[in-house]
């Protein structure tokens, strides 16, 4: 059975610890069920939750139990839709998809550049001119990017050198001592000088728990290694 719920206790239950249920629960701490373009569901099979999933608007992510009725999960996505379905490379449903590999932090290194600073409240509207986002809409990012700190379910940090933004990247996701780090990014003309690393770095050593993140399955293992990021995984992202 799914079933949309009416309050947070309704998932607290569930007992995956993956990046997919780290976006579902931290989304569900920074919007609640309040509002209509969240909305949260749960699988109940035998009585247990075998499967939550949140839609953000028409964004799904997808986190399920090892005896989770995939057939079911399948039927509802076909008969209710979406514009993404975010889960593990393990499920399989009909619908196209494209791929890539879940990282996890497994160990902290420290790096220092000492003529550069690290700003852990910069102003989003700087941040977002850093990001790679070519499609997405500013107004809409900052609206939800700025909800998400405020209640403590995202962070932002730029890295500075003098009153200049050289790196970027975000905390997306934090749920109790989990984060995934998103928007690593650099501004060109200070590629290939290591203040990406820094920045990652820091942000690893800093935070009193595991740090995720997703990759394309092309790019970026040798850097995010460096860090002492391993592969643990594949995401799915079916449309």
């Amino acid at each position: 059975m799914i079933e949309k719920i009416k309050s947070e206790n309704e998932l607290f239950s569930f007992g995956n610890t993956d990046i997919y249920s780290i976006r579902i629960m931290s989304l569900l701490k920074a919007y609640s069920v309040k509002y209509d373009f969240a909305s949260f569901y749960r699988q109940i099979t035998d009585g247990e939750i075998t499967a939550v999933f949140s839609r953000l608007d028409n964004d799904v992510t997808l986190s399920i139990a090892e005896n989770a009725d995939l057939l079911e999960l399948e039927e509802f996505f076909t008969v209710t839709g979406f514009s993404s379905l975010l889960c593990d490379g393990g499920i399989s449903f009909n619908f196209r998809y494209s791929e890539g590999v879940v990282m996890k932090s497994c160990k902290k290194l420290e790096l220092h550049k000492s003529y550069a600073s690290i700003d852990r409240y910069p102003k989003l509207m700087e941040m977002f001119n850093m990001l790679d986002y070519p499609t997405a809409d500013f107004e809409a990012w900052y609206v939800d990017a700025s909800h998400r700190i405020r209640h403590g379910c995202a962070q932002a940090f730029t890295l500075n050198v003098g009153c200049e933004i050289v790196s970027s990247a975000m905390f997306s996701s934090i749920y109790e001592k989990n984060a995934i780090l998103s928007a690593v990014s650099t501004n060109p003309e200070f590629r290939n000088m290591g203040y990406a690393s820094t920045l990652v770095s820091e942000l690893i050593c800093d935070f009193n728990g595991d740090v995720y993140l997703m990759r394309e399955a092309d790019k970026n293992e040798s850097f995010y290694k460096r860090l002492g990021f391993e592969n643990i995984g594949l995401w799915r992202m079916y449309k």
